[in-house]
């Protein structure tokens, strides 16, 4: 199963990877029955986690919801510190993430819209460096995780969110990120998949981020958290559910009042 995965996340374009995992994860979660890992995204149990990613690292994987680490966390934060699951909001989900597009079209309180350019799953096609279909200071939330290391004009992206946010609106750009460097290593020259794969960790990257991620987000006008959630639960919880021990959630807020 590791191979296998390892081989599609490399080779298969992401708008056939997300119609082939609709299609074969249900049958293939039988295997995975158990009770050693839990999901809170879908409440499933399972002996242990698919593999996932470019090296097919193990325990990663929902096999019911596809949840991945960032999303299980991810949901916890939402659910215990933000409003989105009791307060009206208008919601931009742009790259949406299949472990969370069905459970938020539920929630009656939402105006939930999602977005790609190339994704099969999104209601309207969208450029994240030019949304221009979205007017000014329209959502109170915009998501868009592992979306950054993809684009290759970073700060015009970053000021396109910032512009449909309202003010005092709530962005999560989650990515991946190289914690053990302080500054990102980005090269826009490098075009070759294996170079990139070889550098950034993905042959469809353009940067690895460090931990002066928070500063470009500011220098977009964004007031920015580094939520630590995970840091602080129990260990036991964190492999029950098999959160990323490191991640930091980057909540970045729009000005109440704008100039």
């Amino acid at each position: 199963m590791k191979g296998i995965i390892k081989f599609l996340v490399r080779k298969v374009p992401r708008p056939m990877l997300i119609r082939l995992s609709l299609a074969v994860h249900k049958p293939v979660s039988w295997f995975y029955r158990g009770d050693n890992v839990k999901c809170n995204v879908c409440e499933h149990t399972f002996r242990k986690f698919l593999p996932y990613g470019n090296q097919g690292f193990d325990n990663r994987l929902c096999p019911n919801c596809l949840s991945l680490e960032r999303h299980r966390l991810l949901w916890k934060f939402l659910n215990e510190e933000t409003g989105l699951f009791s307060e009206k909001m208008n919601v931009l989900h742009l790259a949406p993430e299949q472990p969370f597009i069905k459970r938020f079209r539920t929630l009656k309180n939402l105006n939930y819209t999602t977005a790609d350019l190339v994704s099969p799953l999104a209601d309207v096609r969208t450029d994240i460096r030019d949304m221009h279909q979205f007017p000014d200071n329209a959502f109170d939330l915009f998501m868009a995780n592992h979306v950054m290391e993809h684009i290759d004009n970073e700060q015009q992206a970053l000021k396109e969110i910032y512009r449909i946010l309202k003010p005092g609106g709530m962005a999560i750009l989650q990515i991946p990120m190289n914690y053990a460097a302080e500054n990102t290593d980005e090269d826009l020259s490098i075009t070759d998949p294996r170079e990139r794969e070889k550098r950034f960790g993905q042959y469809d990257h353009v940067r690895m981020y460090g931990r002066d991620y928070p500063q470009r987000l500011r220098k977009a006008g964004f007031e920015v958290e580094e939520n630590q959630l995970v840091m602080k639960l129990p260990t036991e919880t964190v492999e029950r559910f098999r959160f990323d021990k490191n991640e930091v959630i980057y909540v970045c807020r729009k000005a109440q009042t704008t100039k």
